[in-house]
C-alpha cells in the first residue's frame, strides 16, 4: 500500500492537503491552487480531496484557519508571557504580526482578502474561518484592557477602537514592506516602537 493510500485511510489525507497547500501558496501562488492540483500532489484520486472540501473556497477556508492558528499561536506566546511587560507584550505582537506577514505573504494576503471575507464569497465554511480569524484580533483587545487596567491607558479609553486602529496600521505597514513601498523590512521594530508610543499619547 503505497503511503498515500495508507494516509488517507488512516485520516492524514486533510492535514497532507492542507500542508501541500501551504507549500503550494507559497511557492506559486493563490492562482496555483486547485483540489485536482493537490490531489495529483499527494498521490491521491481526483475525488479524494473532495471527502475533506466540498469545493475550492472549503479548501481556502481552510487554509485561512490555519493561517490565524499559526497567529494566534504567535501571539499567545507573547500575551502571555509574564517575563514581559505590558508594553513589550505589545510591541512583540506588533512586530510578530509584521513579520508573519512578510513570511508568508501569499497565506497573507488571503487570510485578509476579499475570497474569504467578501459577501459574494460567504458561506459556512467561510463563517468558521471568520470567527477563528475574530479570535486572534481579541487578543489586540485584552492586551488595551490590561493596559487600561494597569493605569496606561485613560480610563474613558475605548479598547476596542484602539485595537481595530492599531490592526488597521499593522495591515498597511504590511502591506507596504511587503510591496517594497516606502517601508523597510528592518526598520519595523522602530516603527512599530513608535506607533505604540503614539497610542500612549492619543
Amino acid at each position: 500500500m503505497s503511503s498515500s493510500t495508507s494516509d488517507y485511510h488512516h485520516g492524514n489525507l486533510r492535514q497532507s492537503l492542507l500542508e501541500a497547500s501551504m507549500q503550494l501558496l507559497d511557492n506559486e501562488g493563490l492562482d496555483a491552487l486547485s483540489l485536482r492540483r493537490l490531489a495529483e500532489q499527494v498521490g491521491v484520486s481526483r475525488q479524494a480531496p473532495y471527502h475533506h472540501f466540498k469545493d475550492k473556497q472549503a479548501l481556502l477556508a481552510a487554509i485561512g484557519e490555519e493561517g490565524f492558528a499559526l497567529l494566534n499561536q504567535m501571539l499567545a506566546r507573547v500575551t502571555d508571557d509574564p517575563s514581559l511587560s505590558l508594553n513589550e507584550r505589545l510591541h512583540q505582537a506588533v512586530l510578530g504580526y509584521l513579520n508573519f506577514a512578510l513570511d508568508h505573504t501569499a497565506l497573507y494576503r488571503l487570510m485578509f482578502g476579499q475570497t474569504l471575507w467578501s459577501a459574494e464569497h460567504a458561506h459556512a465554511d467561510t463563517d468558521e474561518f471568520q470567527r477563528y480569524a475574530k479570535d486572534c484580533f481579541r487578543q489586540y483587545v485584552q492586551l488595551f484592557d490590561l493596559l487600561k487596567a494597569a493605569g496606561d491607558l485613560p480610563s474613558s479609553e475605548n479598547t476596542l477602537r484602539l485595537a481595530q486602529l492599531l490592526w488597521a496600521a499593522m495591515h498597511g505597514l504590511a502591506h507596504l514592506a511587503s510591496d517594497g513601498l516606502f517601508v523597510k523590512r528592518e526598520d519595523l521594530a522602530e516603527i512599530a516602537r513608535y506607533m505604540i508610543a503614539r497610542f500612549h499619547t492619543a
